[in-house]
């Protein structure tokens, strides 16, 4: 049974994002990397052997594991309804308006109706520092405190970029890898990766009304 006086970020192994980092309360360091996704279906039988040949190669060539996430939600059709109505206003014949109406109306039955999912593809790439030991790791030192001298601040951070290199590195393999597969990929942000945590723990924020000024 849970105490009473545990609160939902004690459940978080998140300890921090830096620098687009995610620092985990054991001391490992995880970079998320956004994949776009392909029209596999679409593709010649020759193309689709290749790319799986590709994939295959670029996951024999790791050394050290990935995550590999798909997140699905339903698509929030809102903001495209919203931009719908201003270009209705700014009709001038009737025709027009009556023609910007009816596709308003289509789109938001056909939503209603269908439920139309939309898919995020994410890589997940750890790098997990050396150990002091088992209940204290360096990567613990690195975080800000004010009770740190300034000599121990420069220390921290130094280590903090030394490890955040060779996390670097092992993205920039991954990057590559599915680049040779014909995916383009994009390494998240702090912000983005903030908001990507944040949806994934309050996934009803995305069904509550926008604001429309």
């Amino acid at each position: 049974m849970a105490n009473k006086s545990q609160t939902t970020q004690d459940f978080v192994p998140v300890q921090e994002v830096r620098d687009g980092v995610v620092i985990l309360k054991n001391g490992g360091m995880r970079s998320i990397v956004l994949a776009s996704s392909l029209n596999f279906a679409l593709k010649s039988q020759d193309e689709q052997g290749s790319i799986l040949m590709q994939f295959q190669n670029f996951l024999n060539s790791l050394d050290f594991s990935v995550q590999i996430f798909i997140q699905s939600k339903k698509l929030d059709i809102r903001p495209y309804l919203a931009l719908l109505e201003d270009r209705y206003k700014d009709q001038v014949t009737e025709l027009m308006k009556i023609q910007v109406r009816e596709y308003i109306e289509f789109i938001r039955t056909f939503v209603e109706s269908t439920s139309i999912m939309s898919k995020s593809f994410f890589v997940v790439i750890p790098y997990d520092p050396p150990m002091i030991n088992s209940k204290n790791n360096i990567l613990g030192s690195m975080m800000p405190s004010k009770n740190k001298s300034d000599t121990a601040k420069q220390t921290a951070d130094a280590q903090f970029q030394e490890y955040r290199s060779q996390l670097e590195q092992r993205v920039a393999v991954v990057e590559q890898g599915l680049v040779r597969c014909g995916v383009r990929t994009a390494e998240l942000g702090t912000e983005e990766v903030v908001e990507l945590f944040y949806k994934l723990f309050n996934p009803g924020e995305t069904e509550k009304p926008i604001q429309i000024t």
